[in-house]
């Protein structure tokens, strides 16, 4: 399995497993796994969070159509899991399995609105992230949603330090496009220029991509249109299905994590879907995602 390691942190296979925690009191640890059948009309996410500082684990698990459907399953208040990553809370249990690092991973939830039994098997390679300890992995996804057979692709990721949800704000995108190429592109509000992460994928190969930016209209407080730019590869991201998460701070300062399944479009014509999150903290609309482009009413 080829690794792109843009960082610090030499990726190896037991940094699949948990990590040791900072002292940090938002010190964390994720990991998340994305998912889009083939048609892109029906997607979803499960991302399990790790907070020891607060003694709790945050499960989440969505599910959207193309038709307006959604259902979800958020937990803020999990006990932390053991070595087995496996939560439980109100009506649900899920797990979460390696079951063959950086190649294959698993996950279940069982609960009275969603069932999952999916299996994430690697497609590109990994990528590591330079600014932060976090990888992605681009994924064919196989199993079942409802009893139902599923067949998909989407991503997923890890990663481990800390993260303020409640003063940055960051735009966060992963696709897969028609003709089997994986597009990957992140960027934070830190005040400042980084070269941020970014990769394109086909045929088995993953690459990091200099240059990355991107660009949002809104409609309101709702992200109506992205241009990702991939040099070379300019990329138009549509929203087709929401659905997001508030998060609450010990403190009662909010946070809207605005997430959705979107198509995707690339200026030579090749289309896709996948997911992309707009994080909005207090004061986000200070520090956006780059330029404004036409098409939105607010800003």
């Amino acid at each position: 399995m080829r690794i792109v390691n843009m960082g610090e942190w030499p990726l190896g296979q037991e940094d699949e497993r948990r990590h040791d925690p900072g002292g940090e009191p938002l010190w964390n640890e994720s990991w998340y796994y994305d998912f889009v059948s083939e048609d892109g009309r029906t997607g979803g996410y499960v991302r399990l969070g790790l907070y020891p500082g607060w003694d709790r684990a945050w499960y989440w698990a969505c599910l959207v159509t193309a038709g307006g459907d959604r259902v979800a399953v958020i937990d803020h208040e999990a006990a932390l899991p053991g070595p087995d990553l496996a939560v439980s809370g109100p009506g649900y249990t899920a797990s979460h399995r390696t079951a063959d690092p950086f190649e294959r991973a698993e996950i279940r939830l069982s609960s009275a609105e969603l069932t999952l039994d999916l299996e994430f098997r690697t497609a590109a390679g990994v990528y590591g992230y330079a600014i932060t300890p976090r990888y992605e992995i681009p994924c064919e996804v196989t199993g079942t949603i409802g009893g139902v057979p599923f067949h998909g692709h989407g991503e997923r990721d890890h990663s481990w330090g800390v993260r303020d949800w409640w003063s940055i704000s960051w735009l966060w995108s992963s696709a897969r496009l028609d003709d089997g190429t994986y597009l990957h592109g992140m960027r934070a509000n830190l005040g400042m220029e980084l070269p941020w992460p970014a990769f394109v994928a086909s045929k088995g190969s993953l690459a990091h991509v200099e240059g990355f930016s991107a660009a949002t209209a809104f409609d309101g407080d709702r992200p109506a249109r992205t241009v990702l730019d991939f040099p070379g590869c300019a990329t138009t991201v549509r929203p087709i299905a929401f659905a997001p998460v508030t998060l609450t701070s010990p403190e009662g300062v909010v946070a809207e994590f605005r997430r959705a399944l979107c198509a995707y479009e690339t200026e030579d014509g090749r289309t896709g879907h996948g997911w992309t999150e707009w994080h909005q903290p207090p004061g986000w609309r200070e520090h956006t995602w780059g330029p404004r482009v036409q098409g939105g009413r607010g800003g």
